[in-house]
């Protein structure tokens, strides 16, 4: 049995600072909201997927929702984890285990810190691999500063054009209304803030917010009955590389070099077909080495490439991160799951100001979300379109 699949709904929750409520209810939100931008009754979600929250993710998160779910996913590789998961989702309804499946998300990030819920710096642990890296203090922000200046190093990519990401982000971010952070920066303001992990400065780093997102994925006979426009799944590719730093092989490399060729390569599609890319940015060197990676410049050449403008929704050549990403839209912790919902809507042209359009004027045809877990240890990649 083989189906195709669409994203038929998908919605954030509210986002940005959120002092008075929980991650639960982030979710039920969330879901609610994507629920009826399908226009589907609850009662066909026979599949869900989640994960970060909870003893028994996702068991406890579907009895909070009221879920009674015969096809569940919890698979928590950070970052990626959403774009793997909407993977694991469409085998499973094209191959008839599943029918229609909700994916959720919600976190209270920024809110724990500040009522003191949870430090500043989430800690991996200590055990396992991790047990070889943490007596010497090397935090997460650390690892991803260290892989960007090995970049510097090999390809003479310079601060100045990780900042021009930093840059167009914001710029995009400007023309979303459910931006945390809309007021346009210049790169001397990313260079001049407070230094993080050497080459990051603050404005390298994404922001740290509240807030959920929830998209539901059904078979193609459910299409005709939504009350929205369905966005398909193409292809998807996924790939883990490695636990620690010192397994890494080439720091310049990030696992999306494998997920998008598979996510490409399944789709039938190029990279130069692909209208926008979501793509994780937790720093700024994850924009610039994953777009090297999954084949929009050559290895080595993403610091030419995204310092002339290509970046942005007005104008560029490539926009990307059209919301903002979590550079400066907003960033709840695993924050692959937004990257699907701006590809659906950007695919459906419900962008507002933000709104890409193709070469030829017309809505986008072809988006790619490209999600990265840990360290650089994990990449999910899913190819759209309308």
């Amino acid at each position: 049995m083989t189906r195709k699949v669409a994203v038929v709904g998908a919605a954030l929750s509210d986002c940005g600072r959120l002092d008075d409520t929980t991650p639960y209810a982030l979710h039920a939100q969330a879901a609610r909201r994507a629920l009826a931008d399908a226009g589907l009754d609850r009662g066909l979600i026979d599949g869900f997927a989640s994960a970060g929250l909870g003893t028994l993710a996702p068991v406890e998160v579907a009895d909070y929702l009221g879920l009674r779910p015969t096809w569940v996913d919890s698979t928590s590789v950070g970052g990626s984890t959403w774009e793997v998961m909407a993977a694991h989702a469409t085998d499973a309804i094209a191959a008839g285990h599943a029918n229609v499946v909700l994916l959720a998300y919600g976190s209270t990030a920024r809110a724990d810190v500040r009522a003191g819920r949870r430090g500043g710096t989430l800690s991996f642990g200590s055990r396992g691999p991790s047990q070889f890296e943490v007596p010497y203090g090397h935090t997460l922000i650390a690892k991803y500063a260290m892989a960007a200046r090995r970049h510097m190093i090999e390809f003479g990519t310079t601060v100045e054009q990780l900042a021009s990401v930093a840059v167009q982000a914001r710029a995009n971010a400007s023309l979303n209304p459910e931006a945390m952070f809309r007021t346009p920066i210049t790169e001397a303001d990313v260079l001049d803030g407070e230094l993080i992990a050497d080459p990051f400065t603050k404005l390298h780093c994404c922001v740290r917010s509240d807030g959920g997102a929830a998209v539901l994925l059904a078979a193609e006979e459910y299409v005709r009955d939504c009350r929205s426009a369905p966005v398909w799944v193409l292809g998807s590719g996924e790939h883990v590389s490695h636990a620690s730093m010192s397994e890494w092989a080439d720091f310049t490399v990030s696992p999306a070099a494998v997920s998008g060729r598979i996510a490409f390569e399944r789709a039938g599609v190029e990279p130069a077909d692909i209208d926008f890319a979501e793509i994780y940015d937790a720093f700024t060197y994850m924009t610039l080495v994953t777009l090297e990676d999954l084949g929009f410049c050559a290895k080595g050449e993403g610091g030419a490439f995204v310092e002339k403008g290509r970046l942005l929704v007005e104008g560029g050549e490539l926009p990307v991160n059209t919301d903002g990403g979590g550079l400066s839209a907003q960033h709840p912790g695993m924050r692959g799951l937004f990257l699907l919902v701006e590809a659906v809507r950007q695919l459906r042209g419900e962008a507002g100001a933000r709104q890409v359009r193709s070469r030829d004027g017309d809505l986008p045809r072809l988006g790619v979300a490209s999600g990265t877990g840990g360290w650089f240890c994990s990449s999910g990649t899913v190819v759209l379109g309308r």
